[in-house]
């Protein structure tokens, strides 16, 4: 019973895998089908061949009648009139060799043709689904990226769709030659001989089911190889992405250790792959030479008792490796299916992941006002509530400071405002809208978020700072960059503005990259502000001339400035103690530190290190 349903799933993935490839096909099923007919052709071309051979040999050089075949008679006809001509034509033999050769460019020109067009057709398709990949990912929601890894990501859009762009290239064309070889040259077969055929033919079903248990067994050997290269994958990106960190605390040989124990992984699940296909081919060799082996012996039995030309001996020779090789070839084109299913399924794994929507009659509502959370609650997928009926207000163009502890709910609260995840309870609005009728998109073209770890790519720093919008004037670049106070430094580089900066903006210290990032969002002119710990890498005295700055520029502006640095927060109109999930305290800096809290604690303890560090 349990056989029968795996059967029956294995169908069903089958039949999914056939309809998600020919949706991936729209667009270039006329280049497919002109390298499939073209690929009809050249078949048909390489059993012309062994039929002049044949014709030549029993009836030019030998003086046999035509084999009753009316290809071989329709051929003979046009080449010399009629089998009258064939013996006394002066230059039969040369017309002979002739054809032989004309029909091999045929079928090579053909091979050329199709070899364009399946190109041609692989490539888009590869192109297609790199493009669809890269855009539904651009729009899944910021939790699937919170949770998966970048290494498997990357693998699905480039190993899996060369995968796929193979076996579409290569043996889709196969296949369609492998069926017009199997049933045209059985139809000649039979018409030459039907016993010599029917000896010819045994051996397919044998090799066919032989084929088939070895795609079973092959599919799952490549998920598991999949999955194991994309685990190794992860680890690379992981290491790289992290290597200043694994050499500081001189981890090389820890993570050389963890890359080779993946590695190991995937390079035995490969060799056992390698073997399965070393027990195919040898034994699917075996089978192949045995039934040639059959069909050549009984071949001269009845040549030699008369029932078949040396002719047709030789063109049923000719015809059992032509026939018996798409046979076996099936066995690799089964094999190289599997790989793809798995491939198809991983890659469909990521577009079938529904894409972040927005709420219906959602509007692009001015964020200038007044910002209101009531009673909200909020937890993430282990449901332990991070946010707990939190309630505040904040007035347009207010500056709120924002205190707590790790996993107190402070960087959720931002999460919010972005509507990067939705509350589950409660009511946020702005500007008297409820957030979650503002659109999304819109939402977060009008807020400006700078992150303790800013992501800086691997372009100039001008390139980075004109990435806030699409337009970007070259006074809006220097005047926010001024602001950041990150101008000054900047034109200490020999290239200045045009200095690339490397991968994640390795070549800048810390506070340097978090100057540019604030520069940047500066840039968009956001109706709020949220800096999340975003001054931690920079000096107080450069931290204080930043916040001056952004409060004579953005004095109209919203703006939250998470830290735990009260000198940071001490300037703010108003700062909020975060404890637990809710609003412990609220008030101004000098009226925090006049009661008992969470943040006259820090802030006796941030000024006793201040004074002892003074004293040094």
């Amino acid at each position: 019973m349990m056989e029968v349903c795996n059967s029956k799933l294995m169908e069903l993935k089958t039949l999914i895998t056939l309809k998600r490839l020919m949706k991936l096909m729209r667009g270039n099923k006329t280049f497919f089908a002109v390298a499939i007919i073209t690929t009809a052709i050249a078949a048909l071309g390489r059993l012309v061949r062994p039929l002049i051979v044949t014709v030549t040999v029993d009836s030019v050089l030998g003086s046999e009648p035509l084999m009753d075949n009316a290809a071989v008679r329709w051929f003979v006809n046009a080449l010399v009139g009629g089998e009258e001509g064939l013996s006394t034509h002066p230059n039969i033999l040369w017309i002979c060799g002739g054809a032989i050769i004309v029909v091999t460019l045929i079928n090579g020109a053909f091979m050329v043709i199709r070899g364009n067009f399946s190109s041609m057709a692989s490539e888009n398709m590869a192109k297609k689904m790199k493009d669809n990949l890269y855009d539904h990912l651009q729009k899944l929601p910021y939790d699937y990226h919170v949770q998966a890894k970048t290494g498997d990501l990357i693998q699905r859009c480039t190993s899996d769709v060369e995968t796929i762009r193979r076996f579409l290239i290569m043996q889709v064309p196969e296949m369609g030659r492998a069926i017009f070889l199997t049933i045209f040259t059985l139809a000649i077969m039979f018409s030459v001989n039907v016993r010599m055929t029917v000896i010819s033919a045994l051996f397919i079903p044998v090799i066919l089911v032989f084929s088939y248990v070895f795609f079973k067994k092959c599919r799952a050997a490549f998920k598991l190889t999949d999955e194991k290269e994309g685990e190794m994958s992860a680890v690379l990106q992981e290491n790289l992405s992290g290597v200043r960190v694994v050499r500081a605390f001189g981890r090389q040989k820890y993570e050389m250790a963890k890359f080779d124990k993946r590695n190991q992984e995937f390079r035995d699940l490969n060799m056992k792959h390698l073997r399965l296909m070393s027990y195919y081919w040898s034994s699917s060799d075996l089978l192949a030479l045995g039934a040639q082996l059959g069909v050549l012996a009984y071949g001269i039995y009845m040549a030699y008792s008369g029932y078949i030309t040396i002719g047709e001996f030789i063109l049923f020779n000719s015809y059992i490796g032509m026939l018996l090789w798409p046979v076996r070839q099936m066995g690799r084109i089964l094999s190289d299916m599997g790989r793809m299913q798995v491939s198809i399924g991983r890659v469909f794994e990521i577009l079938d992941t529904p894409q972040e929507k927005d709420n219906e009659g959602v509007t692009q509502h001015p964020l200038r006002g007044e910002l209101v959370f009531n009673d909200v609650t909020f937890a993430y997928n282990d449901g332990k509530p991070v946010l707990n009926k939190m309630s505040f207000a904040v007035q347009p163009g207010e500056s709120i400071g924002v205190l707590g502890s790790t996993g107190s709910g402070k960087s959720t609260i931002m999460h919010m405002l972005l509507r990067l995840y939705d509350y589950q309870n409660g009511s946020v609005k702005i500007n008297g809208r409820e957030i979650s009728q503002i659109d999304k998109k819109w939402l977060r073209e009008r807020i400006g978020l700078v992150l303790q770890e800013p992501f800086l790519y691997s372009k100039t720093i001008d390139k980075n700072l004109r990435m806030a919008k699409d337009v970007v004037e070259t006074d809006e670049v220097l005047d926010a960059a001024k602001v950041a106070h990150a101008h000054g430094f900047i034109e200490g580089f020999d290239e200045g503005y045009e200095t690339m900066i490397g991968e994640r903006g390795v070549t800048l210290s810390g506070g340097q990259k978090q100057r540019v990032a604030i520069a940047r969002t500066l840039i968009k002119n956001s109706d709020i502000l949220i800096f999340d710990d975003s001054l931690s890498a920079v000096d107080t005295e450069t931290d204080a001339q930043i916040r001056a700055a952004l409060k004579e520029r953005a004095k109209d502006v919203t703006t939250f400035i998470i830290s735990q640095r009260i000198t940071t927060l001490m300037h703010a109109e108003r700062v909020f103690v975060v404890e637990g999930g809710r609003i412990a305290d609220v008030g101004t800096h000098d009226e925090l530190i006049a009661r008992p809290g969470l943040y006259k604690r820090i802030w006796d303890i941030q000024s006793m290190l201040a004074d002892e560090f003074d004293e040094m």
